[in-house]
């Protein structure tokens, strides 16, 4: 087995779904491009059928890149696969992604139908989507509750079918990660056929457990992971790109590994966060404004002596220029000895312990000391040592 992750960036399908991040489309072929710059495998790049606009985005972004698949989404219905096939025409290479609901829940309660009629329905659209000429990749829509055994059953007849890849979503983002892992696990013992196939996660964050179940996946087997820029998506989001990448970057251990290009990493979170509008929360891991910022004393102290105490991840490997000491009423001498170094003041001893006095009474008043205010504190004191 290859310790190869194919990436499945599906910011310009599953992450458009979010309400007010809609794109027109020179604004999703510009985002294309950099998926491509960044290393990504798959680009799916909206649903056909659903709208003029997504099939004419799947056109455009088909024509505009080379070297990175382009996916379609469909539901299991002839319709659907034949406006998807046509959208993916210009692709250099191509791949439909067809697929049904495998929970219980799904099958009585969404579709009105039986596991034997999901069953049939799955292997029809995979051999009907087969005969397009392009790459297929199935899902089976909330995998994560569904019966294994009918799981692993609906997993080996689509792959008889044609499927090149088997997706099986956590789609209500409903699973714990060593009960997802064994699930993935299950498939790899039980589905006769399953090296015939790539299987992919994908995973939401409902109890922001999507990267987790995500790294669960790709342990036990599964060789692709869907994912999101900023991990955006459908109501609590999806599994984040920048963070399956930067886990399996920093975890050399798991042996696994992608073609992420990381010091683009950043800029792309920053396009996407602007074009959709989608502010990233501070303290989001690898592209929040907080991920290399440091307040606490102790923690500043241990940073300034050697990096590595308190960073796992080189801010430049994900395109972040350095890493930054905030001072706050936090904040220990050692940082605001730092700080005052880089303005050009030099304090020690007791002159210090003056000065750190003056900077708590300022920094009690504001959330933070910015640059202007420790300027000031430097030339009282001069005057005070005239």
């Amino acid at each position: 087995m290859t310790n190869k992750i194919q990436i499945f960036d599906t910011t310009l399908r599953d992450g458009e779904q979010v309400p007010g991040c809609q794109l027109k489309t020179h604004e999703k072929v510009i985002i294309a491009k950099e998926l491509e710059a960044l290393g990504v495998d798959v680009i799916e790049a909206g649903f056909p059928i659903s709208s003029p606009g997504d099939f004419l985005s799947v056109v455009e972004i088909s024509k505009a890149v080379k070297n990175v698949t382009v996916c379609g989404l469909t539901r299991s219905k002839k319709d659907d696969i034949d406006v998807a096939a046509e959208a993916l025409h210009h692709a250099k290479h191509g791949r439909i992604h067809t697929g049904i609901g495998s929970s219980d829940v799904h099958i009585k309660h969404k579709f009105k139908s039986s596991r034997e009629q999901v069953l049939e329905q799955g292997v029809w659209a995979v051999k009907y989507a087969k005969a397009k000429g392009y790459e297929v990749e199935f899902f089976a829509e909330d995998a994560g509750r569904a019966d294994l055994a009918f799981l692993a059953q609906l997993t080996e007849a689509v792959i008889e079918a044609g499927a090149d890849v088997v997706n099986i979503p956590d789609t209500t983002g409903y699973c714990l990660p060593h009960l997802y892992g064994k699930r993935i696990q299950y498939l790899f013992d039980h589905v006769k056929n399953i090296d015939k196939a790539v299987i992919s996660v994908h995973c939401h964050n409902d109890l922001g457990l999507a990267t987790a179940n995500t790294i669960a996946g790709l342990t036990n087997g599964a060789r692709q992971a869907e994912v999101t820029i900023n991990g955006i998506g459908e109501r609590a989001g999806n599994t984040s790109l920048e963070e399956i990448a930067m886990i399996l970057q920093v975890h050399k251990d798991l042996d696994l590994y992608t073609n992420i290009k990381s010091e683009r990493i950043f800029e792309i979170s920053q396009l996407v966060s602007s074009m959709m509008h989608m502010p990233v929360q501070p303290n989001k891991a690898i592209v929040g404004a907080n991920a290399f910022s440091h307040s606490s004393g102790i923690h500043q102290d241990g940073f300034l002596k050697h990096a590595e105490n308190y960073e796992i991840i080189n801010p430049a490997d994900v395109g972040v220029s350095n890493s930054s000491i905030v001072l706050t009423a936090r904040s220990g001498r050692a940082a605001l000895k730092h700080r005052m170094e880089l303005l050009g003041h030099k304090f020690e001893g007791e002159e210090l312990n003056t000065l750190y006095e003056n900077f708590l009474l300022v920094a009690d008043e504001k959330k933070e000391v910015v640059n202007n205010d420790l300027l000031v504190l430097a030339a009282n004191m001069l005057v005070l040592a005239r």
